[in-house]
């Protein structure tokens, strides 16, 4: 085990989160993400967020329809607020620290650990024989994503806690086994239980854009026109609103609605209640829907506008991973020194 060369500065403040380009975002997209990810940024602290292209690719995909979800995850973000100015905006495959990081990575991880990852039995199936070999070793990816950049930081849901638990295991393994304090031992960011936005078809539910019915989810694509339409089609009950949360009970399109109205307005379940409560969806749908064209058209139409323009994206994301890159690369030279590599050329983007 080698002695630190120097002294490892102490780590700044820095939010990291990676998104895939899986194609159509939808209303839980925004409220589940986007809209937090703004929120974020307007904290202070600094923020950067990833395309990642890469993960995509663990599992097949369409070259063209990648390129086009990729871009309209970038337009998706800007139109929701997250300005390239303030954050980092890239995609994933344009800084290389990425894939050279995961590799130093891929010896410091234990395929004990990447055997216990429940998300690779999930997506895997039955068949994990015929799973690429990008999809078991997905996690020491994520925590290149992360580690490159020196992340302190990292908003997860559910489904990416193991990983995130993975990625700190690694950090605390490379730094005992290099008796360096390099990397941070990353914490998650938990900011109480993002809204969960349900089908407007089945209460029961996710909002996803692989239901078959358009009319059970608002597609961040959607003009002012139908967004007004799909949420007064909603599917609801014959009773008023209650006048309290706990009224909410066993009543899953009601409940849907109003925390859908909630998250819009940037109030609780209980303000929308004590306003609605005791009215009828045909007054509640109405002011649902004006609520929804108010918040979300502007975002359509500023997606919409970005899509039309290709070359204005690519110009953001290209900009975005040169500042990526001017972070990640001192880190992944330094990373290499510690290991013990020969590096006699400059670091590149």
């Amino acid at each position: 085990m080698s002695d630190p060369v120097r002294p490892e500065s102490r780590h700044k403040p820095r939010v990291f989160s990676g998104v895939q380009p899986s194609g159509g975002l939808t209303l839980g997209n925004y409220l589940g993400a986007l809209k937090r990810f703004v929120e974020a940024q307007d904290s202070g602290t600094e923020t950067i967020y990833c395309i990642v292209d890469l993960h995509a690719i663990t599992v097949w995909q369409d070259p063209a329809k990648l390129t086009h979800a990729t871009r309209e995850l970038a337009a998706g973000f800007m139109a929701a607020g997250i300005d390239p100015a303030r954050s980092i905006l890239f995609n994933q495959s344009q800084v290389s620290a990425h894939a050279e990081m995961a590799w130093v990575f891929n010896c410091v991880a234990r395929m004990g650990w990447l055997n216990r990852m429940t998300q690779f039995k999930d997506k895997a199936g039955k068949n994990r024989e015929n799973a690429s070999v990008g999809l078991f070793a997905y996690p020491s990816l994520m925590a290149a994503d992360i580690m490159a950049y020196h992340a302190t930081h990292v908003p997860v849901g559910e489904d990416q806690k193991q990983h995130l638990e993975l990625t700190r295991d690694i950090a605390i393994k490379f730094n005992h086994d290099y008796g360096v304090d390099f990397f941070p031992v990353v914490e998650p960011v938990i900011e109480g239980v993002a809204t969960r936005v349900m089908s407007l078809r089945d209460g029961t539910k996710k909002m996803s854009k692989s239901d078959s019915s358009d009319m059970s989810r608002i597609n961040l694509t959607d003009d002012a026109d139908t967004i007004a339409q799909k949420f007064r089609k909603a599917r609801t009950d014959p009773e008023p609103l209650p006048e309290a949360v706990a009224g909410l009970e066993g009543r899953a399109e009601a409940r849907n609605l109003v925390n859908i109205y909630a998250a819009l307005a940037d109030t609780t379940p209980a303000a929308v209640l004590a306003e609605y409560g005791g009215q009828g969806f045909g007054a509640f749908k109405p002011a649902l829907a004006d609520l929804a064209v108010a918040k979300l058209s502007p975002l359509s139409a500023e997606m919409a506008r970005l899509m039309d323009d290709p070359a204005e994206i690519d110009r953001h994301l290209g900009a975005g991973a040169e500042r990526a890159a001017a972070i990640a690369h001192p880190i992944l030279e330094r990373m290499f020194e510690i290991v013990g590599m020969v590096r006699s050329r400059p670091a590149r983007g």
